[in-house]
């Protein structure tokens, strides 16, 4: 009988195993890197220059990459800034640090070792006093980004962008999958079975109330963020994420540059009166653009009011 058992949940095991392989292979041919590497202490940054002007560089939020903003927003800010795009740490096509053995190394996983290792990719591409735009988790790597540089950084946009420390807990899927039996058991299941219109679900999700524009989901790939690598690298960070944003509040008042902030009053992901309202509070040089009935992607539902949010901080910091 307990042989009987063991053999059934080897098989299971491997058949997950195998259906998730090849499914992450589908997806790698299907959604190959579209810029270039380069690597920082053997990890791998995926990124991809854009246009001509001022450097602009652009981050991504939580189970995207850099192909969010590559659909037609980077292509409105070519003709007067050098845009910049990256894969965060662990999602797209950018690798993950590792630590002693090679085991996953969250602590340099939080915004500010996020950001740093960023910016030694702008560094070695020839990036210069730049603005960062963060979208959604891309927010707070963005504030990161500046509290360890603020010297040489010109201004911040942050879209939609977590700033601040949230009540209560997050949803139980991030929890689990966040976990260590769930990511051994869990991670895989769903990249294995997930169906494919759970996927489209999640994206409608995200734009809602709005709807996501024509071609979306085909130019992004959100399959990408299914991959078993991908899935425990965006749980695990968003589980560790809150700590950190307590901490780097405290210093919020010490930010001196030039900080738009353009955020939609029906986001239900990143809510307006927990992050944007309160950080207004917290920065002494800070613009809050509200956009009514607007959820959570502005840069596609509003992407003239993102433009003229970063035009705005291009001014403030002396590049228009």
């Amino acid at each position: 009988m307990i042989w009987g058992l063991l053999a059934v949940t080897l098989g299971f095991c491997a058949l997950v195993h195998l259906r998730a392989t090849r499914r992450e292979r589908r997806i790698a041919q299907t959604h190959p890197p579209e810029g270039e590497i380069v690597s920082i202490d053997g990890v791998p940054i995926h990124y991809r220059v854009l246009g001509s002007g001022p450097d602009l560089v652009l981050l991504h939020g939580a189970n995207g990459n850099m192909k969010d903003f590559t659909l037609h927003f980077a292509q409105r800010l070519t003709d007067r800034y050098r845009v910049i795009l990256f894969d965060r740490p662990g999602l797209g096509w950018t690798g993950r640090p590792t630590g002693y053995g090679g085991a996953w190394n969250t602590a340099e996983e939080s915004p500010a070792s996020q950001a740093k290792l960023l910016q030694r990719a702008a560094d070695q591409i020839g990036a210069h006093k730049p603005i960062i735009l963060g979208h959604s988790f891309g927010g707070i790597v963005a504030l990161a980004w500046a509290q360890s540089r603020p010297e040489t950084t010109r201004g911040l946009v942050l879209v939609s962008g977590v700033a601040e420390p949230w009540p209560g807990k997050l949803g139980w899927t991030y929890r689990v999958m966040g976990s260590t039996l769930g990511t051994a058991f869990f991670v895989p299941l769903i990249t294995a079975f997930l169906p494919k219109r759970y996927l489209v679900k999640s994206v409608a999700d995200v734009f809602a109330p709005q709807k996501p524009p024509k071609g979306y989901k085909a130019h992004v790939g959100p399959a990408l963020s299914i991959r078993r690598s991908t899935l425990r690298a965006n749980a695990q960070q968003v589980n560790a994420l809150r700590p950190h944003v307590v901490e780097m509040q405290k210093d919020y008042a010490a930010l001196r540059l030039p900080i738009e902030m353009i955020h939609g009053d029906v986001d239900t992901i990143v809510p307006l009166e927990i992050h944007a309202r309160v950080l207004m509070q917290d920065v002494p040089n800070g613009a809050l653009t509200i956009l009514p009935g607007v959820g959570h992607m502005p840069h596609h539902v509003a992407p003239e009011a993102v433009e003229a949010a970063i035009d705005r901080a291009a001014a403030r910091a002396g590049l228009r």
